[in-house]
């Protein structure tokens, strides 16, 4: 006698992934595997039976761009993410990831260097290779894709300082990244804003990627922002970059704002020239006007050469200080209003003392203290040690959906899980998409949405088992309503979990059921080549 199915999900609306016009369905899970029946087909008797009328069934979402490295070892059951549809997230993003690191000292300071971004959890830094750190990523709610940041390439081959990597240098970031590829890395990542990355050359970056594409990896970039122009210039870099390389060259949280000095349109033309020839290019954009990042990044890199240790040094410099001002005055930002650092949120802190202030922006310590803008920031980044994280403007709302509307434009939340009052993007991006732009706007139709968040991504990756609705694929699931899904995370109260997203399932298992948390762990670290 046949086994029952674990689950069988019927009478919902399947959307695939694929772009394809959706359809009525039945799906079955078996064991971490689905297959469908089509309409008017008896399902086979199961363990548990989900009626998904009037629900649409799609593929799980794979999130392109996600700073969960060291949060999601810390809190497994990743509840911003997997309770609004995502069972796939791709980390080691910016430049800025965790492997390898086979100095431990280096591992534990570039830990401190970044934590305004991915925190400094209390867990076990008891990795040191890209396998080894893999290994620890099993048994987490979702599933982990994983890239190699060019920092920690450049760590181990060059040091902390900006000097020129020469070809022994060039030769042994190659050899690691070939190593880590082996390991079932996914590809190369930078962050042109975040040292010691950043000092990383156009020539060295196209060799990385060169390597990378060898291995059937791509390069994927948060661009050199302050390069040339300010504005195409450095996506013009980052094509050309894959170019070199001849590897595909994908432009994470692409997006434009208001401040630029030309039109989104200028933005994504670059891209479709690029694919006029022929070149690989593709981006993912987060759905909301709310960015973050590390409050570091205020501070100019040469001021973060050699690491945290000597950042500290220099930001308690007096004549340092002045050079900051100077500089920070020279880019017209120390005021108020849009790009102003008066005006930036802080999002996170970790010392009690300092609790006050989270959530507050710079302009409302300074004047609660009376100290000097960037005396007040020097100084509160000395006492947290590095720490605290910043919430900014953003993208404008109808750039989001010039971005969400481009055919080859996918979905990456860049979210980040420190503080109180993080990007409400973290909690929110795909129910937004599915309430805001496509039920209420008709800003894109529900299975381009889809393709965006599930088939593309997937494709981009190399995943050959999930993202898509087929059999034998990944059981990878999600079952919402249509009618009532919605983001319910804002600005001021980001923690806020979505509505709508019914049932979650990872491999198999169902991690989220009438819109709460199972408990279920069933995610893994996937693995380039084997997933």
């Amino acid at each position: 006698m046949t086994a029952p199915a674990e689950l069988v999900i019927v009478g919902g609306t399947i959307v695939d992934g694929t772009g394809a016009p959706r359809r009525p369905g039945t799906v079955v899970v078996e064991g971490d595997r689905m297959r469908l029946i089509g309409p008017g087909a008896e399902p086979p008797h199961a363990a548990r039976t989900i009626d998904a009328t009037g629900k649409i069934v799609a593929p799980g979402f794979i999130d392109l761009h996600s700073h969960s490295g060291l949060m999601v070892l810390k809190e497994p059951l990743h509840e911003p993410k997997v309770r609004q549809g995502v069972t796939t997230e791709l980390i080691g993003v910016d430049g800025n990831s965790y492997a390898p690191f086979v100095n431990h000292a280096d591992l534990e300071a570039f830990v401190e260097l970044n934590s305004g971004l991915d925190g400094i959890p209390d867990i076990a830094y008891d990795w040191d290779t890209v396998a080894s750190y893999l290994d620890r990523l099993d048994g987490t709610s979702v599933n982990i894709a994983y890239l190699v940041g060019n920092s920690a390439l450049r760590i181990a081959a060059v040091g902390w300082d900006d000097i020129p990597a020469d070809a022994g240098a060039v030769g042994r970031q190659k050899a690691m990244l070939r190593e880590s590829m082996e390991a079932g890395a996914y590809g190369l990542s930078s962050g042109l804003d975040y040292p010691p990355g950043s000092y990383a050359t156009t020539d060295e970056l196209a060799e990385l990627t060169r390597e990378a594409g060898r291995h059937g990896g791509f390069y994927h970039t948060h661009v050199r922002y302050p390069l040339g122009d300010r504005f195409l210039d450095p996506f013009r870099e980052a094509i050309n970059i894959g170019r070199r390389g001849e590897a595909p060259a994908h432009i994470t949280h692409f997006y434009h704002r208001k401040t630029f000095p030309g039109s989104a349109e200028q933005m994504l033309e670059l891209v479709d020239d690029a694919r006029a020839e022929g070149l690989d290019v593709t981006f993912d954009s987060y759905p909301f006007e709310w960015a973050s990042t590390r409050l570091l990044i205020l501070i100019p890199t040469w001021v973060q050469e050699g690491g945290p240790a000597k950042t500290k040094e220099r930001l308690a410099d007096r004549t340092v200080r002045d050079r900051i001002r100077r500089e920070l005055g020279e880019r017209g930002v120390l005021f108020a209003g849009a790009g102003g650092l008066r005006d930036v949120r802080i999002g996170y802190l970790g010392r009690p003392e300092n609790a006050r202030w989270e959530g507050k922006t710079l302009g409302d310590l300074v004047d609660d203290t009376q100290a000097d803008l960037v005396d007040a920031l020097c100084d509160l980044l000395l006492v947290e040690d590095l720490r605290p994280n910043e919430v900014t403007p953003g993208p404008h709302t109808d750039g989001i959906r010039r971005f969400l509307r481009h055919p080859v434009g996918m979905v990456g939340t860049d979210s980040t899980f420190i503080g109180a009052k993080p990007s409400p993007r973290t909690y929110g991006s795909y129910p937004r998409i599915l309430g805001q732009f496509v039920r209420d706007e008709a800003t894109l139709g529900l299975e381009d949405a889809i393709w965006k968040m599930s088939g593309g991504p997937a494709a981009r990756l190399g995943l050959r088992d999930r993202g898509t609705i087929r059999d034998g694929a990944a059981a990878d699931l999600v079952v919402f309503d249509p009618a009532t899904v919605r983001n319910n995370a804002t600005y001021d109260d980001p923690r806020r979990f979505p509505s709508g997203i019914e049932q979650v399932i990872v491999n198999g298992e169902i991690v989220v059921d009438g819109e709460k948390h199972t408990g279920a762990r069933p995610g893994r670290a996937l693995r380039r080549g084997r997933d």
